[in-house]
């Protein structure tokens, strides 16, 4: 877990997003849903809250703002499917949900086209939804705001500042739904975070050192292999 983790924070400081879409499938194989999710939500308030520091100034809140009110909407939907759901069907809608944005990413073709802001209403409330379920909206979001934002530092100081908000919701809704009530889930995210928050600083040192196209490709690739286990799990589980 703490060597997966470590990838996966890297894979947030390279691009702005991804680490519970990477760590998530592979610690689904090795804990239920309902510890991972937790879990891994502390690791992302430390991580994220040291990309929030680094890149605040170019946070573009105007968009933000334009999110909120569905993205809380969507949160509150999410925590409740979380608390509620079997870990059968949660478990295959991951996979589904990680194989979906995988192939979308790796077969779909960009465009540069701005799109109108009334995008903000789905991508608020899918994402809001999927970040209180799995932690994994940011694509979503990702998705509607590099056509919104074209520089990339300010779409990653962005993002970023999305995902750190989410998980403090998170820690809210999460604590007050009793997610966090079974015993070890704490001692086990303090331990990992130090792992999180390396490859974080170190996915943020290599970003202008390697060759991103190629690096993202290779990351969905993965994703496919780890979201179809993880679907395949949730079918076959009891």
């Amino acid at each position: 877990m703490a060597l997966t983790v470590a990838c996966a924070y890297t894979v947030l400081g390279f691009s702005g997003f991804g680490a519970i879409l990477v760590a998530l499938p592979i610690v689904a194989h090795l804990l239920s849903l309902r510890v991972a999710v937790p879990v891994l939500l502390v690791c992302d308030l430390f991580a994220t809250a040291l990309m929030g520091v680094r890149n605040r100034n170019l946070i573009d809140r105007a968009e933000i703002v334009r999110l909120l009110p569905w993205f809380l909407g969507g949160m509150a939907t999410g925590v409740w499917l979380l608390s509620r759901g079997s870990e059968r069907v949660l478990l295959t809608a991951l996979g589904v949900f990680v194989v979906a944005i995988a192939l979308w990413n790796l077969l779909g073709k960009a465009s540069t086209r701005t799109v109108s802001t009334r995008w903000a209403v789905p991508a608020g409330l899918v994402g809001g939804t999927f970040s209180s379920m799995f932690g994994t909206g940011g694509p979503i979001y990702t998705m509607y705001l590099a056509r919104r934002l074209p520089d990339t530092s300010r779409l990653r100081a962005t993002v970023g500042a999305i995902v750190l908000g989410s998980a403090v919701v998170r820690l809210v809704l999460f604590t007050s739904s009793g997610l966090f009530a079974p015993a070890g889930i704490l001692k086990l995210a303090f331990t990992l975070v130090p792992f999180a928050v390396a490859g974080c600083l170190l996915g943020s040192r290599i970003q202008a050192r390697v060759p991103q196209q190629q690096v993202r490709r290779a990351i969905w690739m993965l994703l496919v292999v780890s979201g179809s286990s993880v679907w395949w799990r949730g079918l076959h589980s009891s």
